[in-house]
């Protein structure tokens, strides 16, 4: 495990990195449910698929929340029943509630993800509830899906910032991971929602958790909006984080926070791990031609800077062969 490189350097100017992080990808899920059209079921499949064959290993594909509230995802049980079951790799989805579980659990699905704010506006916004009736619902699903056998992550948003409250207590946000982690979740997704996180500040919010959390337990689910994202995930990766939410192309957003840009991109992710010699597992290379069917299906250019070098840089060589 690598050392926590928050109390100083340990022979170089970044400190000791992991040898090797997981991205879990949330394009087909936390992505496309901020999209204003509906792909095909049979789209998303392919977009499934070809991450799949990029080498992602742990992919959220979507969510049990009510058809009536993202209408994007209402297809959840047909699409896992398309995408089959993979070896090697692990489907998830998120679960509001116990009804959702049990839709989950129907589907086959190994690990679930419930949901909590770390500000009281946005968790009214978003789920009508209070935080501490979000944690009461998630403390029930996460009782519920154990019993069954699967495994239970947590998000935790606004851990950076509300768009309606501002700045968000850091001892809110340790006091409420402590709770996720004694229900028995086994990993938190910290998540800043809209953006506004900034390296300093990132390293203050993971050295007040790492003081009660392992490290081990904690992963990043950075947004875009201000183009701290990847700044973001270099202090995490000094840190001793090994789990980053990225999305493919930075698809995403959320609909309960206003001007919230994409995820980091996935591609933009590996590509910087890997430049620094971390092992992600996953195929650049292949990365890209998935970025680039996500392309085809929203129908427009993604916000990926690595997607777009890489595609740019397809062009000029395919423009120079037909010159030749």
């Amino acid at each position: 495990m690598a050392e926590n490189a928050l109390s100083g350097p340990r022979g170089s100017f970044l400190g000791r990195l992991p040898d090797r992080v997981d991205v879990y990808e949330v394009g087909p899920r936390d992505g496309l449910q901020n999209e204003l059209r509906t792909l095909p079921t049979r789209d998303k499949a392919r977009l499934i698929d070809a991450l799949v064959a990029a080498g992602e290993k742990r992919i959220e594909v979507t969510s049990f929340v009510s058809p009536r509230w993202i209408p994007q995802l209402a297809d959840a049980e047909e699409l896992l029943a398309l995408v089959g079951r993979r070896e090697g790799v692990v489907f998830s989805a998120l679960v509001p509630n116990l009804k959702g579980l049990e839709r989950a659990r129907a589907a086959g699905l190994e690990e679930a993800a419930v949901f909590i704010s770390a500000s009281e506006a946005h968790s009214k916004k978003n789920i009508n509830k209070s935080i501490a009736e979000a944690l009461a619902g998630a403390r029930e699903v996460t009782a519920a899906a154990l019993q069954s056998g699967m495994r239970v992550r947590g998000y935790l948003s606004t851990v950076w910032g509300c768009p309606y409250e501002g700045h968000v207590p850091v001892e809110r946000v340790v006091d409420i991971c402590r709770q996720l982690v004694d229900a028995g979740i086994y990993q938190l997704s910290l998540g800043d929602t809209i953006g506004v996180g900034t390296p300093r500040q990132t390293e203050e919010i993971l050295g007040a958790l790492l003081a009660h959390i392992p490290v081990g337990k904690l992963a990043l689910h950075l947004h875009d909006t201000r183009g701290t994202a990847l700044a973001n995930a270099l202090v995490g990766l000094s840190a001793g984080v090994t789990t980053f939410d990225a999305s493919i192309g930075g698809l995403g957003g959320c609909p309960y926070a206003p001007g919230a840009a994409g995820n980091l991109a996935t591609e933009d992710a590996v590509f910087m791990f890997q430049g620094m010699g971390v092992d992600t597992g996953i195929d650049l290379d292949r990365l890209v031609e998935a970025g680039e069917i996500a392309q085809e299906l929203i129908g427009r250019k993604l916000a990926g800077k690595y997607l777009q070098a890489a595609l740019g840089e397809r062009e000029k060589k395919a423009s120079r062969r037909a010159r030749t």
